[in-house]
């Protein structure tokens, strides 16, 4: 797939809406459209798939390298990818929007608020675009969106601005239709709050749909196969990953690891679902918090505890971790017993408690790591979690805040769970399935 990255010069500046905007205009034009993400994030990428039709791809050079970058853009489907960015293109050590323009040579199509702008709109991306040669990154800002642009007057102030070697786009007019509502761990997911597609196909109208597909480019190829496990290695084992809307935050290669190397069937705490047969369970992260009454309520957690404790593994991430713990207390107070398969009581918080990428090393073998490996990830949650005293961990942090700042990886019979969220281009799922297929 050809492709180019939606960059913004601010976080909020409107990068979801342009980028649901393009997919939506490069799609009423005839293209099939792949959406992707860079950067850590599960929310954005459920408004691509609404618009879309296809699972957003997740592109990170710290959690995948740049290699695994590549590979992981080259499984998508379409004739053009649309990569939205994270935060300001520039913003982020471990992995920004720039450096992955720069891994896959794509260019960057500049995301500015021109609600009360016109030549500064052009001053600034021009900025934009001189600021990667000062620090030395190779990056093509080939044009801009202007997000909060009236037309008329006001359009074609902007497009005089600009100068000849750097293209208009389009504009996203201002709409209260075009909003996303939050909540507390960012935006609704797409499910919840898709955008109207009446004003989606408005905002179309207004960008250069084929002036876009012109310039989207032919990416950087891996220079590497994938030190995993090779996918056409089966795993003789069955995976079952909780999926509901307390269960909702995983990337799509996980997914597809799983469906590749192994039988994957799923099933719903929220709804009671019995735990099916298997030899080990996903829990990905989510917002058990928000359901924590029918988690309670249902039993399923009750008998994952206990199959849990009988040697099946579980392995949980964040939300998946909480739902491992003893009991959940919720912002307001209200306590809730869940899985009761780690040592740990978890409490939610009306701040975010950690949030950064993530580097770990593995202390004693574990479901997803050998001893003395390193693995990279994302941590992000508004709880955290008081553990026993005699609570054995199974990584210490080299980044990140972990459980209690030194470690991350509760462990508990057969069974782990972290705050950390791992890709599987970090071997990670790869492990988890060879212990199961033992």
């Amino acid at each position: 797939m050809n492709g180019f990255v939606l960059g913004g010069v601010s976080s909020g500046v409107g990068k979801t809406v342009a980028t649901l905007s393009i997919v939506q205009a490069l799609a009423d034009a005839g293209h099939e459209v792949q959406p992707a993400k860079a950067g850590p994030d599960f929310i954005d990428p459920s408004h691509h798939e609404a618009i879309a039709g296809r699972p957003s791809r997740t592109l990170d050079s710290w959690l995948e390298g740049e290699d695994g970058l590549r590979r992981n853009y080259r499984r998508g489907e379409g004739d053009i990818c649309v990569i939205e960015g994270v935060m300001g293109l520039y913003d982020g050590d471990g992995s920004s929007t720039a450096m992955v323009a720069e891994a896959l040579n794509l260019p960057v199509v500049l995301v500015v608020d021109a609600k009360a702008g016109m030549e500064s709109v052009a001053a600034t991306a021009l900025g934009f675009r001189e600021y990667a040669d000062t620090i030395g990154r190779d990056i093509e800002v080939a044009g801009v969106v202007a997000q909060r642009a009236h037309g008329g007057r006001h359009e074609q102030g902007i497009r005089d601005a600009l100068p000849d070697d750097m293209a208009f786009f389009g504009r996203i007019p201002p709409n209260d239709d075009l909003e996303i509502p939050d909540r507390h761990l960012g935006l609704e997911m797409g499910g919840e709050a898709a955008l109207p597609k009446a004003a989606l196909r408005e905002a179309a109208e207004s960008l250069a749909a084929e002036r876009l597909a012109a310039v989207a480019s032919e990416p950087s190829a891996p220079d590497a196969p994938s030190p995993a496990v090779d996918p056409a290695d089966p795993a003789d084992a069955t995976v079952a990953v909780a999926s509901d809307t307390a269960f909702c935050f995983r990337y799509p290669a996980t997914i597809e690891c799983f469906r590749e190397r192994a039988e994957l069937v799923t099933f719903s705490p929220v709804a009671g679902d019995s735990v099916p047969d298997c030899d080990g369970v996903y829990l990905p992260g989510g917002y058990p918090e928000l359901h924590a009454d029918a988690l309670e309520s249902a039993g399923t957690l009750d008998a994952l505890g206990e199959r849990a404790s009988d040697g099946l593994p579980v392995l949980g991430e964040c939300g998946g971790l909480m739902a491992m713990s003893q009991s959940l207390t919720t912002a307001e107070g209200e306590r809730h017993e869940l899985a009761g398969i780690l040592p740990a009581d978890v409490t939610m918080h009306d701040r975010y408690q950690a949030l950064d990428h993530v580097e770990l090393e593995a202390t004693e073998g574990t479901l997803t790591a050998a001893a003395g490996e390193t693995i990279r990830g994302h941590e992000f949650h508004y709880s955290s979690a008081d553990v026993d005293g005699d609570a054995r961990f199974a990584f210490e942090t080299v980044r990140g805040d972990g459980i209690d700042g030194d470690h991350d990886g509760l462990t508990e019979y057969e069974s782990l769970g972290t705050y950390v969220h791992v890709h599987a281009e970090s071997g990670a799922f790869d492990r988890f399935l060879a212990r199961l297929g033992r």
